[in-house]
C-alpha cells in the first residue's frame, strides 16, 4: 500500500494504528462512537524514529478525502506546510511560553476552513513547562469539535502527567540500520553503498541519514567533528578546536535562519504597508514597530534553538566515536558505527583505558546538560575539549 504512511520507516504497527484512526475519523467527526479515533495523541520515540513524519502523515490522512492518498492537493499542502487546517508548531526557544500556548488555544477554538479537521502538530511537547501545559490542558481535554491535537516527544516520561494522561499514546521504535538503508534506496533513490554508510552513521535517525546521503557538506562537517578526539593535543589546541566548532555551528545556523528571517520581516513590513502615506499612518507605524520587535525576538529564539540542536548533533557524533573506542577496548572487532574512522578509533583506543573512555562520554553528557541550562556554547565546549584531552579534569 502506497499512502502518506509509506515514509514511516520500521513502524508498521504505528502506521496500522494511524490508518485505522483515519479510517474511523469520518464517523468520529459525525459524533458516532469510534474506538480507533480520538482527539488527542502523544507520539513518542527516540530522535530520528519519525515522530514528526508520523504526526504529519496522520494530519494529512485526516484532511485528505481519501484518508491519506499522498498525492492529492490536501496531502501535498500538508507536506509543504501550507495547509490552512494543519498547524505544525515547533518551539522557537527552550520552552513553550505561556503567550505561545495561549495563542494556540485561541486558534484551536476556530473551526476548520476547508477540511473536516483542524489539526495541531506540536513538536517537542517535552518543552511544555507547568505554566504553558496548564494553559493547554483544557483545550486538549475538551477540544472544540473538529480539533485534533498531536503531540510529539522523546518519551512519556518527558511529558507532564497532566498532559500525557489526556492523550492516546503511540510509541515508535528506532528503525534498524538495514530498514533505514532500504528506505533511502527505495524512497529517495540513494545508491545502496551510500545508503548503507549513511544509515550506519546516522544510528537509525532517518532524517540525519538522508542528509548524510545527499549532502556532501554534511558528510564533511561530520568528518571534522570525528577528528576532534585525535586533535586535542594541549590546552591551546583544545581552545582553538572549541572556538572553531562553535563558529562553524553559528555559520550553519545563519545559513538556515537568515533566509527565513528576511522573508518573515519582508512579509511583516508589507502587511503593515511599509512606505505608505496618508491619514493614520503614524498609528500604523507605531504598531509596526511593536510587531517588528516581537518578530525579531522570536527570530533570536529560533536561532538559539538551531544552534543548540546543531551542537547536540556534534555531541551525539562524538558519543558514537567513543562508543566505538570502548568496543575495541573491550575486545570486539566489528560493529563499529564509524567504521570508516577505524584507524583513528584504534589509535585512541590504544592510547587510553576503558575507564577513561567512559569519563569522556560522561563529559559529553555533562556538556549536553550545560547547553540545556543555557550555558554559553563556547564555555561549554572549551570545558568539553579539555576533558576529552584529559578526562581526569572533568
Amino acid at each position: 500500500m502506497t499512502d502518506v504512511f509509506t515514509e514511516l520507516v520500521g513502524q508498521d504497527h504505528a502506521a496500522a494504528q494511524l490508518r485505522a484512526a483515519s479510517s474511523d475519523a469520518p464517523a468520529a467527526r459525525a459524533g458516532l462512537p469510534s474506538q480507533a479515533m480520538t482527539h488527542a495523541w502523544l507520539i513518542t520515540g527516540p530522535p530520528g524514529s519519525g515522530r514528526s513524519t508520523a504526526a504529519l502523515a496522520f494530519a494529512a490522512a485526516l484532511v485528505c478525502p481519501e484518508g491519506g492518498c499522498g498525492t492529492c492537493q490536501e496531502c501535498v499542502a500538508v507536506k509543504n506546510s501550507v495547509h490552512a487546517d494543519v498547524e505544525h508548531v515547533v518551539p522557537e526557544s527552550v520552552t513553550y511560553s505561556v503567550a505561545e500556548t495561549r495563542d494556540l488555544v485561541h486558534r484551536s477554538a476556530l473551526s476548520p476552513s476547508r477540511a473536516p479537521w483542524h489539526v495541531f502538530v506540536l513538536e517537542d511537547a517535552d518543552r511544555l513547562n507547568a505554566e504553558s501545559a496548564n494553559t493547554l490542558l483544557k483545550s486538549i481535554e475538551e477540544p472544540t469539535p473538529g480539533t485534533v491535537w498531536v503531540l510529539c516527544a522523546p518519551s512519556t516520561e518527558d511529558v507532564l502527567p497532566t498532559i500525557r494522561s489526556r492523550c492516546r499514546h503511540l510509541m515508535l521504535a528506532t528503525p534498524s540500520t538495514s530498514e533505514v538503508a532500504q528506505a533511502l534506496v527505495d524512497v529517495y533513490g540513494i545508491d545502496p553503498a551510500m545508503a548503507s554508510f549513511a544509515a550506519r552513521a546516522a544510528q537509525g535517525h532517518i532524517g540525519r541519514a538522508r542528509a548524510l546521503a545527499t549532502d556532501e557538506s554534511a558528510r564533511i562537517r561530520r568528518q571534522d567533528v570525528l577528528r576532534i578526539p585525535t586533535l586535542v593535543a594541549d590546552l591551546g589546541s583544545c581552545l582553538v578546536l572549541a572556538a572553531d566548532l562553535v563558529s562553524t555551528v553559528a555559520d550553519d545556523a545563519s545559513a538556515i535562519c537568515d533566509p527565513l528571517d528576511e522573508r518573515e520581516m519582508k512579509a511583516l513590513r508589507a502587511a503593515y504597508g511599509e512606505g505608505a502615506e496618508g491619514k493614520g499612518i503614524g498609528t500604523v507605524e507605531r504598531r509596526a514597530k511593536g510587531a517588528v520587535k516581537a518578530l525579531e525576538d522570536r527570530q533570536k529564539r529560533r536561532r538559539r534553538r538551531v544552534v543548540r540542536d546543531q551542537l547536540d548533533r556534534v555531541i551525539v557524533d562524538l558519543i558514537a566515536f567513543y562508543r566505538d573506542v570502548l568496543v575495541l577496548q573491550l575486545g570486539a572487532a566489528s560493529g563499529l558505527v564509524n567504521d570508516e574512522m577505524r584507524p583513528a578509533i584504534e589509535r585512541v583506543a590504544a592510547e587510553s583505558e576503558p575507564h577513561q573512555t567512559l569519563r569522556r562520554v560522561d563529559a559529553l553528557e555533562r556538556t549536553r546538560n550545560l547547553l540545556e541550562a543555557n550555558v554559553a556554547p563556547l564555555l561549554a565546549f572549551e570545558s568539553l575539549t579539555v576533558s576529552l584531552k584529559d578526562p581526569t579534569l572533568g
